[in-house]
């Protein structure tokens, strides 16, 4: 069919198609995207052997909408994706902390052709931009491969997709922090009616707000303490700014500091209580890049030096 319409409603100058470094706005991409899925009656726009009629995502959200929690919501959504288009099929999986979303294509699928890079990558930002609005959070990735060459425009992914990109993998997937599937959802049928009616923005906005940085800083804190010694370092694992680490941070109510503090005095005690490292091992294992510094330190949470708090917890033993 002739797109002369959709681009009319969206206001997108028909030679732009011609041009390999045009750009549209976000506006234009939800116009022109709604007025083909109508016009096609195709909220798919092409992907699979045969149209997903107009509303079908919206009853796949719907059908997910009264989950307790988002790792049943999502599972719901790819078991009811799979059943209302087997061409493609999403699969949620964890294991050892880690949480993927992949695809799995049909083998009597019809060739994708120019069409296999749009459809895994909507697929995907679709999955994960509606988890993210059910749990009002945003969800950092882990990782996101995909089962294809890197385009010429891989440089927009990182727009799309946060954390490490990875194309020519041997599947197509995004993964996270398992513990966000634990949230529970947020979203009633009146908001979901509301996001209905304008659902692009999730699949091209991050949320700022992520529910889940507290226990991961800590986490990172605990179990990488070197490597996350000042806030640059460990922003930058966590695909962050330094600035957007620390406003996040107060957002949740916690402060990078006293976080680095309470996981600087559980390693330190547990090591002073569980080994027999000397203090300057103790106070190296602990972040801290003195003997002196960390002494001072372990005064301020205990009222004792590290060495005559170690020699009570034998005595009390």
């Amino acid at each position: 069919m002739s797109p002369r319409n959709a681009l009319a409603h969206a206001q997108i100058d028909p030679e732009l198609l011609t041009k390999t470094d045009a750009h549209i706005t976000a506006l234009q991409m939800e116009r022109i995207s709604d007025a083909a899925m109508r016009e096609l009656d195709d909220e798919a726009l092409g992907w699979f052997s045969r149209p997903l009629p107009w509303g079908s995502y919206g009853m796949l959200a719907r059908a997910s909408n009264s989950s307790p929690h988002l790792g049943l919501a999502l599972s719901r959504w790819c078991r009811h994706h799979g059943l209302l288009m087997p061409d493609v099929l999403l699969e949620l999986s964890q294991e050892s902390g880690i949480a993927r979303i992949a695809l799995r294509e049909s083998q009597e699928r019809p060739a994708f052709d120019a069409l296999r890079e749009f459809c895994h990558v909507s697929l995907l930002r679709n999955a994960l931009g509606l988890a993210c609005w059910w749990v009002d959070s945003r969800i950092p990735l882990l990782a996101a491969e995909f089962a294809f060459d890197a385009p010429a425009h891989d440089s927009a992914y990182a727009v799309l997709f946060s954390g490490p990109v990875r194309f020519a993998a041997a599947r197509t997937s995004i993964a996270f922090d398992a513990r966000y599937l634990a949230l529970p959802l947020c979203r009633d049928e009146n908001a979901l009616q509301a996001m209905l009616q304008h659902a692009l923005p999730l699949t091209v906005l991050p949320y700022r707000r992520d529910r889940l940085l507290v226990p991961r800083v800590r986490q990172m804190l605990l179990s990488e303490p070197l490597s996350t010694h000042n806030a640059s370092d460990l922003a930058a694992q966590l695909n962050l700014s330094p600035r957007t680490l620390h406003r996040q941070l107060k957002d949740e109510g916690a402060s990078l500091q006293a976080l680095k503090d309470a996981a600087r005095r559980d390693i330190a005690t547990d090591l002073l209580q569980r080994s027999g490292r000397p203090i300057k091992q103790v106070a190296l294992a602990a972040g801290f890049q003195n003997e002196k510094s960390f002494i001072r330190a372990f005064k301020g949470w205990t009222g004792q030096p590290p060495g005559e708090w170690r020699g009570q917890g034998k005595a009390s033993r």
